[in-house]
């Protein structure tokens, strides 16, 4: 499954070099963060709609969207899938409750 996430974050990568006019993830990137995000909103959106409805298909479909875009504000950011995954990697094991607790210590 990461071999998947590391070609995408690859491409996305490379994406960045192009014209805004050879791509999405290109045209995304030159209309730049606030787009980036206002298209990260609109398909976390959607992904609730699709979980409300109940439909599988859809919710994986909207997921994958949400995903997609969440991929793409990190390249913009400077970061990786694999600074997500540490942090995952980081709390496995904790409780949330844990988790939320040392948060607002640090804080």
């Amino acid at each position: 499954m990461n071999d998947i996430i590391q070609q995408l974050a690859d491409v996305l990568e490379q994406r960045k070099q192009e014209a805004a006019d050879k791509s999405y993830v290109s045209s995304l990137y030159h209309k730049g963060l606030d787009h980036i995000l206002k298209k990260l909103g609109e398909e976390a959106t959607e992904t609730v709609i699709a979980a409300k409805g109940g439909d599988k298909d859809q919710i994986i479909y909207e997921t994958a969207d949400l995903w997609f875009h969440s991929m793409v504000l990190l390249a913009h950011q400077g970061l990786k899938p694999d600074d997500v995954l540490k942090e995952l990697e980081r709390r496995f094991g904790l409780s949330g409750l844990e988790e939320k607790a040392q948060r607002q210590q640090s804080n």
